[in-house]
């Protein structure tokens, strides 16, 4: 008997075959790329295990972690915050290389990037795991949860270029739960992709020592962070996190050249006061640049916070106004599809150069680069 044969069982082959004959329904190019993962959903940790990058040894074979400014410090057999990184007999290792939670073929406004080959698709992967733990997670079932528990399949980073190819997608974004915490695979996926001519996002948190952020930066085009806050409480409380380490990182991503633009999910008495907002827009034209988008977007309740209503329209259109009065040139509001704030506007002649409906509706007016009305070149890669 197979080593396959003996890791499966009845259970699993039963919904497996049903997903199978799901997808046999589909068509037959839908049925082969599944079967190739019907293979490798049962492999076990050892196949996702990687010897991690940024730690050392510590006493007692303990080891200290220096991705992300947890700074976990870990005996034998214990894990990080982040659920995914693991001593095992004194070294550090990954255990989510090549190991997919998720993946689909997105439209690159979903991520939001409003400022990134605008009308493109993405092929979009994810693990399990988080080095935070934000308690109004919209994706909390693949971010609060250990890497075993999530069914996975095994896709190396040569694969995800094969299939960004096969999908007709030009991206491949690394999105839903934490980027950091694939630190190692998302460093080789994104040199092997830009080898073949696909570009690499991420979408991130930002919680991640400035080292780390250097070297992750080499090889990717675009990052969206989310400023979750501007205010050390609610980093602490409701995150547990640190919005200095953001503020560090989002420095070094935007020295890095890399496209940037930020998001905020506004929650309603939590982190929407207007004079939260004017300091953050200061923030960012000060630090970073007035050309660094921000997207002002609706909270719906999910996982622990679910006592609060979706954000009035009205106070995203105050987040809006407050950063546009305060410099920064394109402000957006997001999760209202529709609004006349998710299009782009021309900073200069206030043309619109980008009309949006929802995420699946993009038309783009710009011409090598620039406003077709005004000449004036708008800030992204298009």
């Amino acid at each position: 008997m197979s080593s396959f044969e003996k890791e499966i069982s009845r259970k699993q082959f039963i919904a497996k075959g049903g997903n199978t004959f799901c997808l046999l329904m589909m068509g037959s190019t839908s049925l082969s790329l599944f079967m190739k993962d019907f293979l490798y959903s049962f492999s076990t940790n050892d196949d996702f295990r990687r010897i991690a990058m940024h730690w050392e040894k510590a006493d007692n074979r303990r080891v200290h972690c220096h991705l992300c400014p947890n700074e976990c410090l870990l005996a034998v057999g214990e894990r990080g915050i982040c659920r995914a990184r693991e001593n095992i007999k004194g070294k550090l290792y990954s255990n989510v290389y090549s190991r997919i939670a998720a993946i689909h073929v997105d439209p690159i406004e979903k991520k939001p990037l409003n400022h990134f080959l605008p009308g493109s698709m993405a092929i979009s992967v994810a693990t399990a795991g988080c080095n935070l733990s934000c308690k109004f997670c919209q994706n909390w079932q693949l971010s609060q949860s250990n890497p075993e528990d999530i069914e996975a399949v095994k896709i190396t980073p040569v694969e995800l270029s094969r299939r960004a190819k096969t999908s007709g997608s030009p991206v491949i974004a690394f999105t839903y739960n934490e980027p950091t915490i694939q630190y190692e695979y998302i460093i080789e996926t994104s040199r092997i992709a830009k080898r073949k001519g696909i570009k690499s996002v991420i979408i991130s948190n930002g919680f991640i020592q400035p080292e780390a952020s250097k070297l992750l930066m080499k090889n990717l085009d675009a990052v969206k962070i989310d400023l979750k806050a501007f205010n050390k409480k609610f980093y602490r409380d409701i995150c547990r996190g640190n919005l200095n380490d953001v503020l560090t990182n989002l420095e070094t991503v935007f020295a890095s050249g890399n496209l940037l633009e930020i998001v905020t999910l506004v929650i309603p008495t939590l982190n929407d006061s207007p004079r939260e907002i004017k300091e953050m827009a200061k923030w960012v034209k000060r630090n970073l640049s007035p050309d660094v988008p921000m997207h002002f977007t609706r909270f719906y309740s999910r996982y622990l916070i679910k006592n609060l209503p979706p954000t009035p329209i009205k106070t995203l259109e105050r987040c809006r106004e407050i950063a546009k009065s305060e410099g920064i040139r394109y402000p957006y509001i997001g999760n209202v599809p529709g609004h006349r704030w998710e299009n782009s506007y021309c900073h200069n002649c206030n043309k619109l150069v980008i009309k949006r409906s929802g995420f699946y509706f993009v038309k783009s007016n710009i011409n090598n680069g620039k406003c077709p009305y005004c000449k004036t070149r708008i800030p992204g890669v298009w």
